[in-house]
């Protein structure tokens, strides 16, 4: 075991970069602590850590690299996952950047990120400390007041504010003059500059995933760059056309609503068609797998969609797309679709069957232009239809959720002959997004908020057992258990739904079941023994021991989730043409 620094450390491409970003995992000490995480990540690539850091390190790392500032990427939460040997705190201990960049762009990760903030100012005092994201900029006054934040830079779109910061942190420019920064002057007070910079022309944005597979080789670190645990395995990747949002879903932190509010931006800014043909075909270049668009391409505009649709038919992109619709697409889009590419996957997200529920959240369609974008869509050839159906949405109650798995076999009964459909369902879990309608006026959409700040937040994860307890909200139509309670109810019987209409085998079927009771149980004698305050008993340490082997696949398979993918998932030829820059 080396004690320290190896030869590897000592090479020249080794050494620090300007700025490092860093990547928490949702709770710093998951390894040592025993605690039932539930189903809160079942339906989404990472694991219940969170460890899927933004997407928006990588425009960030371009324009710095861009205006000459050399960057490196640390995806803790994954090096955490892939060994348990693995310390992060040796790790910061031993990096000297000219500053650390910490992401709180979704609350979840308010603990880990907050430890991993302090870590840093505990072996380097005089490095300054960055925080952004969207939770960042909610609380950025909040936050800058922890001793260990010294910036905050807020927005949808950081990357030109992040450059001017770190000239300014060069002695190259005033921090007075840098948008979107709350910072501490020179006598710790604390000194909040617009945000004044909301970009509307966006093609400057760019995802580039050469620059992971390129930094990865540099430091001789490809987990640090791994955008979540299993990316490797199914390389999944995403372009994101827009900033901002058409659509106002209740709980959304994104949302049109919450972008006004917080965020200073009024209105879509969408990249150009052209910009977004050219990083799918960058993208087909390196992969041969899923490439999902980010964002409803109808949210701006017919046209706009129609040209997007008739770029990607340009370039013949042939990897599978996935594309994501906020209402069901028409039928004139998905013959576009159809038109444009071989291989495409659809997802919607109906939330519920019941159409009062559905527009209390935010979704304004009917059941029957659904069933009519379905059927189009199978007509079409699509290779699959992803519908994701919620609980703990204003007006819905117990039984509404047992009737939304009732809807869904009405589905698979009339459109899933071909087994093309895949429905899903999931909790709304672990936290309300600060900044939404329902954040900001929680009584008047039915829902009371266990947390506020940052630090009750943060409480709720450190003296949580079990995900139950992480829940910041419940409804007015269901407390908590009933939240929990439904969520397994409707998790088993979905599966036994699956299992009947041939989507998911019987061995997988029976995972899912055992793993959905098990979870459940653990859950019961979790609160039967806090109620009994037996904290500390053998019982409670026999559970602790069952509970620190991290169960997954608790309401739905993992793999459920993946879109179809080549056996060849990395384009080796085109990986290296790019990083000898011969694209």
């Amino acid at each position: 075991m080396w004690s320290k620094t190896t030869i590897l450390d000592r090479l020249p491409w080794r050494s620090d970069a300007d700025v490092v970003f860093l990547h928490p995992p949702s709770l710093l000490d998951f390894r040592s602590r025993a605690i039932l995480l539930g189903p809160i990540s079942d339906v989404i690539p990472s694991s219940p850590i969170f460890e899927m850091y933004p997407i928006g390190f990588l425009s960030l790392s371009d324009h710095l690299e861009r205006a000459g500032f050399s960057t490196r990427i640390i995806n803790l939460a994954a090096k955490m996952l892939a060994s348990s040997r693995y310390d992060p705190e040796r790790t910061i201990s031993k990096l000297r950047p000219k500053a650390f960049a910490v992401d709180l762009h979704w609350l979840p990760h308010v603990q880990g990120s907050l430890a991993i903030g302090e870590l840093i100012k505990k072996h380097h005092p005089d490095i300054p400390v960055i925080y952004g994201g969207y939770s960042a900029t909610y609380f950025a006054d909040e936050l800058i007041r922890y001793p260990f934040v010294d910036y905050v830079v807020k927005g949808d779109s950081t990357e030109r504010p992040l450059v001017l910061l770190m000239q300014a942190i060069e002695g190259n420019g005033a921090l007075n003059k840098v948008p979107n920064l709350t910072y501490k002057d020179g006598n710790g007070q604390v000194r909040a500059n617009k945000i004044s910079h909301v970009p509307t022309n966006i093609d400057d944005v760019a995802t580039d995933y050469i620059i992971p597979i390129r930094k990865s080789l540099r430091f001789f670190d490809i987990k640090a760059y791994l955008p979540f645990r299993s990316w490797a395995k199914y390389p999944i990747t995403a372009v994101f056309p827009f900033r901002g949002c058409g659509y106002n879903c209740a709980t959304c932190g994104g949302s049109r609503f919450a972008c006004g509010q917080v965020y200073n931006r009024h209105g879509v800014a969408a990249r150009s068609p052209g910009k977004v043909s050219q990083e799918l075909r960058h993208l087909a270049k390196t992969f041969n797998a899923p490439t999902m668009i980010i964002g409803d391409i109808m949210q701006n505009g017919r046209q706009y969609a129609y040209r997007i649709l008739d770029e990607i038919k340009r370039i013949r992109f042939r990897n599978e797309l996935v594309l994501e619709f906020f209402t069901p697409p028409s039928a004139d889009i998905i013959e576009r679709v159809r038109a444009s590419v071989p291989r495409y996957n659809v997802e919607i997200s109906p939330e519920s069957h019941d159409e009062r529920v559905r527009r209390a959240f935010g979704r304004p369609f009917s059941n029957n232009q659904l069933e009519k974008s379905i059927q189009t869509c199978i007509e079409q050839g699509c290779e699959r239809i992803d519908l994701f159906f919620m609980i703990g949405l204003p007006e819905q109650d117990y039984q509404s959720v047992m009737d939304t798995i009732d809807y869904c076999e009405y589905l698979l009964l009339s459109y899933g002959q071909n087994k093309t459909l895949h429905p899903f369902i999931a909790p709304l879990a672990p936290f309300i997004d600060p900044g939404s309608a329902v954040w900001e006026q929680a009584e008047a959409h039915g829902y009371r908020l266990f947390a506020r700040s940052l630090c009750e937040h943060r409480e709720l994860m450190d003296s949580a057992s079990s995900w139950k307890q992480f829940l910041n909200y419940e409804t007015a139509w269901m407390s908590r258990d009933e939240i929990v309670d439904s969520t397994y109810e409707a998790a088993l019987r979905l599966n036994t739904l699956k299992r009947k209409y041939g989507l998911i085998s019987q061995d997988k079927a029976a995972i899912v079941d055992k793993n959905a009771r098990t979870s459940r149980e653990q859950l019961k004698r979790i609160d039967a023994l806090i109620a009994n305050r037996q904290q500390g008993s053998t019982a409670w340490k026999q559970l602790e021991d069952e509970l620190k082997t991290m169960m997954t696949d608790t309401i739905c398979y993992k793999e459920e989730i993946n879109w179809p993918t080549s056996f060849y998932r990395f384009n080796i030829a085109g990986i290296i043409s790019q990083l000898l820059g011969r694209t």
